[in-house]
């Protein structure tokens, strides 16, 4: 990769996508250094696939896939982080209760848990699954939103929806997680 020719595909099949996706990223990011940081990530994995791209019938929704995929593991590396380090005692002054807001430490460390349990859970679903649940659990997004962020139908995330929920409740009833 590399060849001129390289960087003139790369420009026509990704330039009518351009507005979108960063529009996308800020919605998603919710600041301006992050959505920058997010749509440049995407730049350049989409570059390193450009071979992948080519033979895609739809970039702009692989595009936005991706754009997702990177804010999803960025949102989850950065909880393991702030999670790791409040258990190493490095907030000084706050400890767990920084965290959780609980006055019992014993009720944050349940918490702990509890999100290292559903943290894992999420882990098994499918990327299609997980997706939508952390989009529109965690995210807030309204299924109308989800549709136009990932040209998903509402139909069909409604179903996900169910489906990972359901797989989730297995998962957490089957480690003992919630009865």
């Amino acid at each position: 990769m590399g060849a001129p020719n390289d960087s003139i595909a790369f420009e026509r099949l990704v330039r009518p996508h351009l507005d979108r996706l960063h529009r996308l990223a800020w919605r998603l990011a919710g600041s301006k250094a992050e959505a920058e940081d997010l749509f440049q990530e995407l730049l350049i994995r989409a570059y390193q696939k450009l071979d992948d791209l080519v033979e895609i019938e739809e970039p702009g929704s692989w595009l936005s896939r991706v754009m997702y995929n990177l804010f999803i593991d960025e949102r989850r590396r950065f909880a393991r982080r702030r999670v790791h380090l409040v258990e190493e005692g490095q907030l000084a002054g706050e400890g767990l209760q920084g965290l959780a807001g609980s006055d019992s430490p014993v009720a944050d460390s349940e918490r702990l848990e509890q999100i290292r349990h559903l943290d894992a859970a999420l882990a098994q679903l499918s990327d299609d699954h997980r997706i939508v649940v952390l989009l529109h659990d965690t995210e807030g997004y309204k299924l109308a939103e989800i549709e136009e962020l990932t040209g998903i139908p509402v139909g069909t995330v409604k179903s996900r929806l169910h489906r990972a929920r359901a797989r989730l409740r297995e998962i957490l009833v089957a480690d003992g997680t919630i009865s």
